[in-house]
């Protein structure tokens, strides 16, 4: 009974992997509002009631696709991160940034299905938050670890955030615990910076203006980086 069931589900991850891989190259095709499991059925040669085994709609299997793409995206941020010495918190930072907009150029439609227009009647459920984080921990860990270090010294000449902003920084603090309200503030302005610069980028905002793009990113995100107060 054990290995029973153990080979069954070996052949149903096999089958959901399949389904998944197919899915992507829709996304690339078709778009996310044109995924479909009929036509993925058709492609695996499965009658199209088998394949609802798997995903019991469209929006299960845009679930899948989207916590997968959460995660491929964490994990490359972890081990960016994990790969400069704690104390180089610039450097970190820098490393961020460019497992970033790395994998975004690799995975250009996975990374529209997470941060391009909505899907028409799609809501993201809650079983996708622990995965679409994952990134903006270690983002958050940089900055904290700077701030406790008592190397964070961001620029005067900014004008403080208005005092309606503090509830709010109160709840971004889960993830960026231990700094004031001010530096939570251009915490955001940079990783908006960052994935909006990445979303200019990929979509071709850029095409025919900036012709080496990895240089301006490198010193758009030293910006960034000197808005923080990330030593150099």
């Amino acid at each position: 009974m054990s290995a029973s069931r153990t080979a069954r589900e070996r052949v149903r991850a096999e089958l959901t992997r399949e389904i998944t891989d197919i899915a992507r190259g829709q996304l690339a095709t078709e778009g996310a509002s044109g995924l479909s499991l009929r036509a993925i059925a058709r492609e695996m040669g499965m009658v199209s009631s088998a394949i609802y085994r798997y995903f019991p709609s469209r929006d299960d299997l845009l679930t899948a696709l989207i916590i997968d793409g959460y995660n491929a995206l964490g994990e490359a941020v972890e081990k960016a991160d994990a790969a400069v010495a704690r104390e180089d918190h610039a450097g970190r930072w820098l490393a961020v940034c460019h497992a970033v907009r790395d994998w975004a150029l690799a995975h250009p439609h996975e990374y529209a299905l997470l941060y391009g227009s909505p899907v028409p009647g799609y809501k993201a459920p809650m079983d996708t938050v622990a995965a679409a984080i994952r990134d903006t921990v270690v983002y958050g860990r940089i900055v904290s670890d700077a701030h406790e270090a008592g190397v964070l010294n961001p620029r005067d000449g900014f004008p403080a955030p208005p005092a309606a902003f503090s509830g709010d920084a109160g709840r971004v603090r889960d993830i960026i615990p231990g700094v004031p309200d001010d530096v939570i503030a251009r915490a955001l302005l940079a990783w908006t910076g960052l994935f909006g610069w990445v979303s200019f980028e990929l979509f071709g905002q850029f095409n025919n203006v900036i012709l080496d793009p990895r240089a301006a990113f490198e010193h758009a995100m030293r910006c960034h980086a000197a808005l923080l107060g990330l030593p150099a």
